[in-house]
């Protein structure tokens, strides 16, 4: 019986992985769900199975969706937040890591992390909600009651593989504040649990000036390294009454303060994430916000985000790099979200096509652009789990001869 070098060949493709400045093409080899090999040549003869592939298909590091909801086992509450399941949408868009951004609370996390993170084949990342009812169940982000920072360090820790962050939402939009209901009780409750528990803490932000401003969450409450998301949202003063972006969150970034796409239903507005990225104010890492209420629009998945952003005019290099190696970074994960020797062999093969394409924002404008990335295929651990067009497989006529046999009718 032959031995070979490898499992899985990829050929003929152009290597996109910005952590070891990679962009030509390459073969990619696969042996033991790791990656064994990126070079120039490598001979079909010493792999198992290869794909023959083309130079106009890139070969990435597989996608990270630093922000996404996925569906829970148990019911939900009539208030929670409809999720997705990650096997369902995240593989045919290339995503093999997803981060759960706050969907569990403590109350919620431990049976989602048996019932969901530990069996689904996608890798999932958690941050866990500083209430105790998280998204399941809404109405507990406005409960004093229920921000419990040390339990919520406390499960983190216990958890540590897979909590990255800790998140907060939701909390007191458009409403009076109150002894009950201060300005920043759940900001501050979710900074103590992130300094408790040594993680960043992510932040969906309502400003309700004069006393809880956006420009105060940024400049004054974060530390380096958290990071506020849905960066373009309507809410926020990004572009200023001259059409130049607010100083301010310059200044942010220079104390460290990470910013996250988060496109969401409602959180993307061309008005405001086309002149920021003409002028330099563009997102740390590019994320959906996927969730069941815009997994049909207008988010649809990642590789439609990063299809906006190649008509808004951002790098292909770049596009891959905030959807690889910089949440990689972020997450502290630095076997992912590249294809260096020994690597976790997480691969997606994207083809760039053009044509004529529309993108939608959440306030229902559009840009016409010329560029689309689709998902050909996808690797998570050496296995190929999405293969659109069937390149992994053998033509039907040429089928080995077990294809060729019915099993026959089984009969008890």
């Amino acid at each position: 019986m032959a031995e070979f070098s490898y499992d899985l060949l990829l050929k003929g493709a152009t290597v996109i992985d910005p952590k070891n400045n990679i962009n030509e093409k390459m073969d990619v080899a696969v042996k033991d769900k790791k990656i064994a090999a990126v070079q120039k040549e490598i001979a079909p003869a010493l792999s198992k199975k290869t794909i023959e592939l083309s130079e106009n298909l890139l070969v990435v590091p597989g996608l990270i969706d630093m922000h996404c909801h996925l569906c829970p086992t148990y019911p939900v509450a009539e208030d929670g937040l409809s999720c997705i399941h990650p096997e369902a949408h995240l593989f045919q868009v290339g995503v093999t890591t997803a981060v759960d951004a706050g969907t569990c609370g403590i109350r919620d996390f431990v049976s989602f992390k048996e019932n969901l993170i530990d069996k689904t084949k996608v890798r999932v990342l958690a941050m866990i909600n500083i209430a105790d009812g998280g998204m399941v169940n809404l109405e507990s982000e406005q409960r004093l009651s229920d921000f419990h920072p040390k339990a919520v360090a406390g499960m983190a820790e216990s958890f540590k593989d897979t909590v990255v962050a800790i998140k907060t939402a939701h909390y007191w939009v458009g409403k009076p504040f109150t002894k009950e209901h201060p300005a920043w009780a759940s900001v501050d409750a979710t900074l103590e649990a992130a300094r408790l528990s040594g993680l960043r803490a992510m932040f969906d932000f309502q400003p309700t000036l004069p006393e809880r401003s956006y420009q105060d969450l940024v400049l004054k409450k974060l530390a380096p390294g958290d990071i506020h998301t849905h960066m373009y949202a309507q809410q926020f003063p990004v572009i200023d009454e001259n059409g130049k972006v607010s100083e301010f969150l310059f200044e942010a970034r220079k104390r460290g303060v990470l910013f996250d796409l988060g496109h969401g239903a409602g959180s993307f507005w061309f008005r405001n994430a086309v002149p920021a990225l003409e002028q330099g104010f563009d997102p740390d890492t590019l994320s959906t916000d996927l969730y069941f209420d815009n997994v049909a629009g207008p988010v649809y998945g990642l590789t439609h985000i990063m299809s906006k952003y190649l008509s808004m005019g951002m790098p292909l290099e770049t596009i891959i790099e905030k959807t690889t190696l910089r949440p990689a970074e972020i997450l502290g994960h630095p076997e992912l979200g590249t294809l260096s020797v020994g690597s976790c062999a997480d691969i997606t093969v994207l083809d760039k096509v053009t044509g004529q394409f529309g993108f939608s924002d959440a306030g229902r404008a559009k840009m016409l652009g010329d560029k689309k990335l689709v998902c050909e295929m996808t690797i998570r651990n050496g296995e190929i789990v999405y293969d659109i067009n069937a390149r992994a497989n053998v033509e039907w006529h040429s089928a080995p001869e077990s294809y060729w046999h019915s099993p026959g009718v089984i009969k008890d």
